[in-house]
């Protein structure tokens, strides 16, 4: 499957599962958008983030993808800085946000496109999890 950075463009529903071996499982649902925005895309999320046994909360967050020079789509914070980068052609890419001291994997699956999946591993000094987030394009 080769995609491409406006393969994205859309809304998408999405189901992240949190296994914390420190603090527990959490869940977020809720939908995903990617607009056009400048250069690239704008993906902005926002749900319900269940955390343990703690009540429901209203969650959100952005950020910034971009097509990189070498055809690797370039994702950034919402505030400019490098957050990853992976390539979209390939399923089972990834790449790795140092977070001193801390280390972001993450691993993207597109076998199933238009459905796709992320999974982050996470590890610190006081950080150990797995985040799963699968998305489905939503007509």
């Amino acid at each position: 499957m080769s995609l491409s950075l406006m393969d994205f463009e859309g809304d998408w529903r999405l189901k992240r599962v949190i296994e914390d071996r420190l603090a527990g499982q959490g869940v977020f649902e809720g939908t995903a958008r990617f607009e056009i925005d400048g250069t690239g895309l704008r993906y902005v999320e926002e749900g319900t983030l269940t955390l343990g046994s703690a009540r429901r909360m209203h969650a959100e967050r952005s950020y910034i993808w971009q097509l990189g020079p070498d055809g690797l789509i370039e994702v950034f914070f919402d505030d400019g800085r490098p957050f990853h980068r992976f390539d979209p052609a390939q399923s089972g890419a990834g790449d790795r946000h140092l977070c001193d001291p801390d280390i972001y994997d993450v691993v993207y699956d597109f076998d199933t496109w238009p459905n796709w999946s992320s999974t982050w591993t996470v590890q610190g000094p006081r950080k150990d999890y797995v985040m799963r987030t699968s998305f489905v394009r939503l007509e």
